[in-house]
């Protein structure tokens, strides 16, 4: 009869941690062979609690092996490796693991295969959730390489992440309005050849002053890159004025709002051993001085090279 008692103890232990050992679930304490063994002595214990002591204890004993067996040799998470050798339980459905029963990162960024969207990446970068390098301006060139960064949305881009410039004159094809440039030549920024006098059209100052109002920033600022797109290149600073006032005090004006002009540049980055700064008066007039129109025309300033 005690015989017979213990084991339908058993067999309810056996029944009980069969479920639970293959109960769904990402975690749970049936995944760990010593939990279960812990539950099949609590199993057993109350199995076997009659006035029987033996079958109790036999109950506690049977419990804690069959609970531990079980355990260890089922698969919870059904990703083909036992429980007892599955360093990653939990693993989510359809993934493909190793023989320890973890997800295969093929490259080592610490992004599993099935949820890298760049399986290649080279190992010790950087990389996103998604397994991909950096790209700050989303032209297809990780940072790590990006030797052009803040590349405009959409712009083609070479290996490097920089835009082509077919004839190297330092212009992108795709502002380049002048393509077929010869080398060496200075251009402005529409990529066409630098006229030998460029007028700074839009570049004005306070009435009777070298003040640079603060309309003229933009036109300053393209003439900044083109200086610094072409280091070598020395410049005069010419400053004009019209013919109204005496002679002396528009030479002196001239000269005055050629230095503003030259200081500005200086102040944004042009090298100031290539620039000089010369005043030329009402003496070299583009104009009519005898109409607003040709005054207007003639107060200017110019980079001569």
């Amino acid at each position: 009869m005690k015989h017979i008692k213990t084991g339908i103890v058993l067999a309810v232990i056996v029944l009980v941690l069969s479920a639970c050992a293959s109960a769904p679930g990402s975690k749970g304490w049936y995944q760990d062979w010593k939990k279960c063994a812990a539950v099949g002595v609590a199993a057993g214990l109350a199995a076997g609690a009659t006035d029987d002591k033996d079958a109790a204890l036999a109950g506690a004993a049977g419990g804690a092996v069959i609970g531990g067996v079980i355990c260890a040799m089922g698969d919870t998470d059904g990703d083909g490796v036992k429980n007892y050798k599955d360093k990653c339980p939990g693993t989510p459905a359809g993934g493909v693991v190793d023989a320890h029963g973890c997800e295969i990162d093929s490259d080592g960024d610490g992004v599993v295969d099935r949820l890298d969207d760049c399986a290649s990446t080279p190992r010790g970068v950087q990389v996103d959730a998604h397994g991909c390098e950096p790209d700050a301006d989303g032209d297809g060139v990780p940072d790590r390489l990006d030797r052009c960064q803040g590349t405009v949305a959409g712009a083609a881009v070479d290996k490097h992440g920089c835009e082509p410039d077919t004839d190297g004159d330092g212009v992108v094809d795709r502002l380049d309005k002048c393509p077929g440039t010869a080398q060496a030549i200075p251009v402005d920024n529409a990529g066409c050849e630098l006229p030998s006098a460029y007028e700074l059209k839009g570049v004005n100052f306070a009435f009777d002053s070298a003040a640079l109002t603060p309309e003229s920033s933009a036109m300053l600022d393209d003439a900044v890159k083109i200086l610094q797109r072409h280091p070598e290149l020395s410049v005069e600073v010419a400053g004009h004025t019209d013919n109204i006032g005496s002679a002396a005090y528009n030479q002196r004006l001239s000269e005055r709002r050629a230095r503003s002009v030259a200081d500005y540049l200086i102040a944004h980055g042009v090298d100031g051993a290539n620039i000089t700064v010369k005043g030329y008066g009402e003496s070299d007039p583009v104009a009519d001085n005898g109409t607003a129109e040709g005054r207007a025309a003639n107060r200017r300033v110019e980079l001569r090279h």
